[in-house]
């Protein structure tokens, strides 16, 4: 029935204008205002993303948006230096190092960080 169906996905934050300078300014993603009071973003491949004011907002539980990088490490260095701080796990098949990368060999290499709506994002690295 979807099949050839474009879909897009979308989730809430608390803060729309500061999504707006998260998004835009520190990650450097295309950020449209939407007349509906919400920001678009658009994302290579033509993909597009709703972000949505929610005043009762909680934040997602589990990972909302990765960003697929062709070098973790250097991702990660220059995300810091723009003040992102990445999430530390030590759980058993979700450990973590100093910089905040897994590189469990049974998945890519990840590492997750949170928006101000503190919304959990992940930049990984297939290879």
């Amino acid at each position: 029935m979807f099949k050839n169906t474009k879909a897009f996905s979308s989730f809430s934050v608390n803060d729309i204008q500061k999504a707006k300078e998260f998004y835009g300014d520190t990650l450097g993603v295309d950020v449209k205002d939407n007349p509906m009071g919400v920001i678009e973003l658009h994302l290579a491949g033509k993909n597009q993303i709703i972000l949505y004011p929610k005043p009762n907002h909680e934040p997602a539980t589990f990972t909302v948006l990765n960003f697929k990088v062709d070098d973790i490490g250097k991702a990660v260095d220059e995300l810091t230096a723009k003040g992102v701080k990445f999430e530390q796990y030590k759980e058993k098949d979700l450990e973590t190092d100093e910089k905040g990368i897994s590189k469990n060999p049974q998945g890519p290499k990840i590492a997750w960080f949170k928006d101000p709506a503190g919304n959990i994002l992940s930049v990984l690295q297939e290879k």
